[in-house]
């Protein structure tokens, strides 16, 4: 199954609002879809998760505001908490849900090797002489 983006309404149900203004969350979900493609394209599934996040911080906070106060009440968020922007979390799930990142091994051994050594061996090493615990082959 392919990349589907997320729908205004999916927007609304992420961040919980019942009201949202349909052509600003269009614009805001095509252009953190755009935003995301630059770190993988085509976007893989499972992808929406990152539009969705990306598309909310901009929805609720466009102002990138760290600090409000009205009257007695004040708000404080994180900096940089605000707009349209693709964080380090963010790049490395689109990368994981590409199968792109993340660790990997390169086994080199050869498709026809053994578990046996590969150099000659003394034939006459412990076989035939005795063995003394503590002490080795004697």
């Amino acid at each position: 199954m392919a990349f589907v983006p997320p729908t205004v309404e999916q927007l609304g149900l992420y961040l919980g609002l019942d009201e949202i203004l349909g052509d600003r969350a269009d614009l805001l979900l095509a252009t953190a879809t755009a935003l995301c493609k630059t770190v993988v394209s085509p976007l893989p599934e499972g992808a929406e998760a990152v539009v969705l996040s990306v598309a909310g911080r901009a929805y609720v906070n466009p102002q990138q505001v760290s600090y409000e106060t009205i009257g007695p009440m004040s708000v404080q968020r994180p900096s940089g908490s605000g707009g349209l922007y693709l964080t380090k979390a963010d790049k490395s799930a689109l990368k994981s849900l590409a199968g792109r990142g993340g660790a990997f091994t390169v086994d080199p051994t050869p498709e026809t090797a053994n578990p046996w050594s590969s150099w000659p061996l003394d034939s006459g090493f412990g076989i035939g002489e005795e063995y003394e615990p503590g002490w080795g082959w004697v």
